[in-house]
């Protein structure tokens, strides 16, 4: 039968955002007031997840802030050939001295200055509780990240930009939220402004599997089904909402499993066990499944 038009026409709205920008303004001015104590001050701060790409739905609540120290970076150097390693280290002959976890340590204290008990300490990112107008939110403090194809010189080189975060348990995770967000727009335009709408049906639907107890939330993250509707082609987005939620449900019943898709930051393969930046293939599988009787049998 399908989802009704009608139930899908809402789900492709963009929640309410109340609350969300003047987050973001308070959150960013804690960390980069005059007052705050860092011993290196060369970062910026910026938006990400759903509320900067636009496909928040209704009764999401966290924003997403990462403060980037660009003073210095991570990076794949140890990855390349040997003669361009040493090219880089000839290049870049001495370390950083300040470290990511003295960042993070000043960002925490910047945060407190402004919100006090309200930081928490999470996994990945410093919580903030909401207050008033202010939404709950996660605050990542990173350092700037160089992904290298390869270094020739300090004239010859390639690279992609993004962050390197540590986990409470001091395990590295990197990612290119630039290029998601940037991609995401892309991706956007290119369907005629038809692919954020679709993503907000599918968070939507996943908000409806968990509410009915059919999904864990935790097997289907907002990132990853980004990127999996990233990689539907275009032109499976056109005619109604239902045409284009059963053209995507039709190629991922068949593509899900297909070696080569990549997360929407064009990077990260989105599929893949035992890594933060791709989506385990069970859960991706498992949300696809459902999603696909939930059409069937409304």
């Amino acid at each position: 039968m399908g989802i009704p038009e009608a139930q899908l026409e809402t789900w492709s709205g963009v929640g309410a955002g109340e609350g969300s920008s003047t987050t973001y303004t308070s959150i960013a001015a804690s960390i980069e007031d005059p007052a705050a104590v860092y011993e290196d001050r060369r970062f910026d701060v910026f938006l990400q997840g759903s509320y900067g790409n636009d496909t928040n739905i209704y009764g999401e609540s966290d924003v997403d802030v990462i403060a980037r120290y660009k003073g210095a970076f991570r990076h794949n150097i140890p990855t390349l050939p040997l003669n361009q390693q040493q090219a880089f280290e000839a290049a870049f002959p001495a370390n950083a001295t300040y470290h990511l976890s003295t960042f993070k340590t000043q960002v925490e204290g910047a945060l407190r200055r402004t919100f006090g008990a309200s930081v928490v300490p999470g996994k990945k990112a410093f919580k903030i509780s909401p207050a008033g107008n202010r939404r709950s939110a996660d605050v990542v403090a990173a350092f700037n990240y160089r992904l290298y194809s390869r270094f020739g010189s300090l004239s010859d080189f390639s690279y992609y930009e993004g962050i390197c975060l540590t986990t409470i348990s001091g395990d590295e995770i990197v990612n290119f939220p630039k290029q998601h967000s940037e991609n995401c727009t892309a991706k956007h335009q290119a369907t005629g402004n038809r692919f954020k709408p679709v993503v907000r049906i599918f968070k939507n639907i996943r908000k409806k599997l968990v509410a009915d107890n059919v999904i864990a939330r935790e097997i289907a993250p907002s990132y990853f089904i980004e990127g999996l509707i990233y990689n539907v082609p275009n032109d499976k987005f056109t005619g109604t909402y239902s045409n284009m939620v059963f053209n995507a449900l039709a190629w991922l019943q068949i593509a899900a499993n297909r070696n080569g898709l990549k997360c929407a930051n064009g990077i990260h393969p989105l599929f893949g066990d035992g890594t933060p930046v791709s989506w385990p293939g069970a859960d991706a599988q498992q949300f696809i499944n459902r999603t696909i009787t939930l059409w069937n049998e409304w």
